[in-house]
């Protein structure tokens, strides 16, 4: 047993458990940060973007010592089926700021540099080390941690679990339960390889100029699920990620799904001559507010991932994670000032504080809409992309046929597939998931 003794212990050194940390040994506590990776970020699987306003109030000066990639001045939206896809952009030169709002990044060397960060405020960070059981007292209190590591248990007051949403260590402590399949997805992600001149040239870009591209559609084959393309410097980050559930239910495969989306024709020009370096999978909370599980206890909280904190309308996770992680620490360090114990009821600050902010807010706005998209993904990710593919085909092709011929044809080709009752059901669930 390691006799030192720690204010708290973090599990987990993704964004969440980084922020935790830091922000904890920015406040003088005596941290210490298990990861069982090799090094920090080598299990970290993001898309990956990075939000500014939320890593600037951790480490303000960051732009201009992280490896960042390029910073976003347009989100591209893909309504997609087989051979066509209904595109929304947003681009503005306004994203073109000194200060600039988003960036694409890649985990690996992101967060190790957050990583020293870490170390330099102060925080012993352990790596290859897996934390297999929290330690409990007699009186049922979490009072720290065992790990694989000879003579391993070392005592803290107070434990974060920022383990990631398949962390075993919360359900087999039976602090939460283990996420249901319908409440994760998986997804699975390409780094492809090419020419700084040729990826800006595709994207249509300058500089450190970036664009993410967002897609849903019959790439999903009708489960709930979307893809993704990033614009890094030398590479493009490419995805797709469906629930768990449905994978189950059709028995469709994820790498299947990825090289669809490849080979789909308004993809495949994008990564034509590409080398593929790296291959990741990860599991993505996607259950929204009404997964949430309890977020802390006698002597743990948990944040991040772990507490299915992931905002799956926006496509928000790491800002969600971070922001998580740095509150749990700001009520810890408030408790500890206090010199009061790190009990359930103390520790219920953090849940106070995370109902106050932008995370729980936004969750609870879209309680409704996991439901939604999983119980009728059918309709929302494979009729709704082909009805509105044909319509606009039938809106821009010219070919003698009168324009009231056409739109009466569309009209037809929709009630058709849903019926008028089933397009008004539709509308209303849509709009009061939404609101």
């Amino acid at each position: 047993m390691i006799e030192e003794r720690f204010d708290a212990i973090v599990v987990g050194a993704g964004m969440a458990g980084n922020a935790a940390a830091l922000t904890m040994a920015k406040r003088g506590m005596k941290v210490l940060q298990l990861e069982r990776g090799e090094y920090p970020g080598s299990k970290n699987v993001q898309g990956a973007i990075l939000y500014a306003d939320m890593m600037e109030k951790l480490v303000p000066e960051f732009r201009e010592e992280a490896p960042l990639e390029r910073h976003l001045v347009e989100q591209r939206f893909w309504m997609m089926d087989d051979r066509s896809h209904v595109g929304m952009h947003y681009r503005s030169d306004d994203f073109n700021e000194e200060r600039p709002n988003r960036y694409t990044i890649i985990r690996a060397q992101f967060d190790k540099w957050f990583s020293s960060k870490v170390r330099e405020a102060g925080a012993t960070v352990l790596c290859e080390t897996t934390v297999t059981e929290l330690v409990r007292d007699d009186r049922e209190r979490i009072v720290g941690v065992r790990t694989d590591r000879r003579d391993g248990e070392i005592r803290a007051d107070v434990v974060v679990l920022a383990e990631g949403v398949n962390g075993l260590l919360g359900t087999r402590a039976g602090l939460r339960s283990r996420p249901k399949p319908d409440n994760v997805a998986l997804a699975v992600k390409e780094m492809h390889f090419l020419p700084r001149e040729t990826i800006e040239a595709r994207f249509n870009l300058k500089g450190d100029e970036g664009v993410v591209i967002e897609a849903a559609g019959t790439i999903s084959r009708g489960m709930t699920g979307m893809g993704f393309i990033y614009a890094n410097k030398e590479c493009i980050s490419l995805g797709i990620g469906c629930l768990v559930a449905d994978f189950q239910r059709t028995a469709q495969t994820p790498y299947g799904m990825l090289d669809h989306f490849k080979q789909h024709p308004s993809v495949a020009p994008l990564i034509a001559g590409s080398e593929v370096k790296e291959y990741a999978a990860h599991l993505i909370p996607e259950g929204g507010y009404k997964a949430i599980p309890q977020l802390y206890g006698e002597g743990w909280v948990v944040v991040g991932d772990a507490a299915q904190l992931n905002n799956a309308i926006h496509r928000e996770g790491s800002n969600l994670a971070m922001t998580s992680g740095r509150i749990a620490a700001e009520a810890i360090a408030k408790v500890k000032s206090r010199r009061e114990p790190m009990t359930a009821t103390n520790l219920s600050l953090y849940k106070k504080m995370l109902d106050e902010s932008f995370v729980i807010k936004d969750l609870k706005k879209y309680k409704d809409m996991p439901m939604l998209m999983h119980t009728y993904s059918q309709n929302f990710f494979l009729t709704y992309p082909q009805l509105i593919s044909k319509a606009l085909q039938n809106f821009v092709r010219v070919d003698g046929t009168p324009k009231v011929e056409k739109e009466k044809a569309t009209l037809k080709s929709f009630v058709k597939a849903r019926s008028w009752t089933g397009l008004f059901a539709d509308a209303c669930r849509f709009t009061r998931a939404w609101r």
